[in-house]
């Protein structure tokens, strides 16, 4: 949008560079004028990178400029369609109290350069650091100045990326879109449950989930490992998921289906990089979690969906049908859903709470654990827990009671 100013923020080496070099690309390859302000890399450094790009890159404008007034001088001469500031933290006034980054500069920086950029009618994206909880660094009024929040993430050494859309005056938010990270740039992802899905043999701990990432459907497996602890405290560990929900999801499948994880290790993630806030995968980390414990496999042709509430019911995410197209579009032919769903081409199974899904995922024998989890709760170190009400003489019990 012409006039419109964006902030991308993320951690560093993401790649925001990369992806505001790419934008550049595609100015100038339209004939557009594309400029880069560099108070970051010295315009060698820049030259290298973007050269990696391919055609377009020779002619974008490189300013290595860390004054605003030289920012604006150049703003102003250039007059582009599209302007990229890497980074604002680095852009200072000489008028202004404070050193380059703090909360007064980079207000007032950003503040003179949405009013040039809306003054030409030159689109400006600001490229932001974020702070080590992962929200955007500066004052928050910096959000409220520009149009765009944008947030690039990614996996520390994995290849995918994920540019969520916190912010957007012009459009839907929030949005979502995946890239992955080759030797020539960022490549758009249309296929995306491809990335995140492995065809296996059927294995205990490990159920497919159908989520939902702005407005986009796709397909992740949802892995648990749940093993005895030696600790006083045992260890929770989320990769992936949202660290709230698994501390709630695991107590709902202690209390209701009576599988002792509070007595053990538990560890939650999803491979490849994705990170999952969507309650609708709530059921399938529960089905993990009991399948790795029973020793009993989910089916790999099978989707689990569903968000857990905390008397154990199963209630439908939002946007389930395009969840279910998603899974028969992958080819899967069993989907464990709420009850009250339907959908030509596939074997809906609903269920009202944990229970019944357990039932429908892992066959009504489960609770007789598999090879796969070992003989029994004592061997494994999970002490089975003894109703001192109902033993017939407490005294008679020699071992600790839980």
């Amino acid at each position: 949008m012409r006039g419109s100013v964006a902030l991308l923020a993320g951690e560093p080496g993401v790649g925001k560079s990369t992806l505001a070099l790419q934008m550049l690309c595609g100015v100038v390859q339209g004939a557009g004028v594309g400029l880069l302000i560099s108070a970051e890399e010295s315009p060698t450094q820049v030259a290298m990178r973007a050269a990696r790009l391919g055609p377009g890159s020779e002619g974008i404008l490189i300013a290595p400029e860390s004054s605003l007034g030289g920012a604006l001088a150049v703003l102003e001469e250039a007059k582009p369609e599209l302007a990229v500031v890497d980074s604002i933290q680095t852009i200072y006034d000489t008028d202004l109290a404070g050193g380059p980054g703090s909360p007064v500069q980079v207000r007032e920086c950003v503040a003179r350069l949405v009013r040039a950029a809306k003054d030409m009618g030159s689109t400006l994206l600001l490229i932001g650091h974020v702070t080590k909880d992962g929200t955007v660094a500066g004052p928050k009024s910096v959000e409220h100045l520009v149009d765009v929040v944008l947030t690039f993430e990614g996996e520390a050494g994995g290849s995918v990326r994920v540019l969520r859309s916190a912010k957007n005056r012009f459009g839907p938010c929030p949005e979502v879109a995946f890239f992955e990270m080759t030797e020539g740039g960022l490549v758009c992802l249309s296929d995306v449950s491809r990335l995140f899905l492995a065809r296996r043999p059927d294995g205990a701990g490990v159920a497919v989930a159908g989520v939902l990432e702005g407005s986009r459907a796709l397909l992740v497996e949802v892995q648990a490992l749940v093993a005895p602890s030696p600790l006083s405290y045992p260890r929770r560990a989320a990769a992936g998921l949202d660290g709230r929900r698994v501390p709630l999801v695991l107590a709902v499948v202690e209390a209701k289906l009576g599988v002792p994880v509070s007595r053990a290790d538990v560890f939650a993630a999803i491979p490849g990089g994705m990170t999952v806030h969507d309650p609708g995968a709530d059921l399938a980390l529960a089905m993990a979690v009991v399948s790795c414990w029973s020793g009993r496999p989910v089916a790999s042709d099978t989707v689990v969906i569903g968000e857990v509430g905390l008397g154990g019911e199963v209630r439908a995410p939002r946007a389930l049908p395009q969840r279910l197209t998603e899974a028969a579009r992958m080819g899967f032919s069993r989907v464990v859903v709420p009850k009250g769903v339907a959908l030509p081409g596939l074997e809906v199974v609903g269920v009202a709470d944990v229970a019944e899904a357990a039932e429908a995922c892992l066959g009504p024998g489960w609770r007789k654990r598999g090879k796969v989890a070992g003989a029994s709760g004592l061997k494994n170190g999970l002490r089975p827990r003894v109703d001192v009400q109902h033993a017939p003489d407490a005294s008679a019990c020699p071992e600790e009671v839980d």
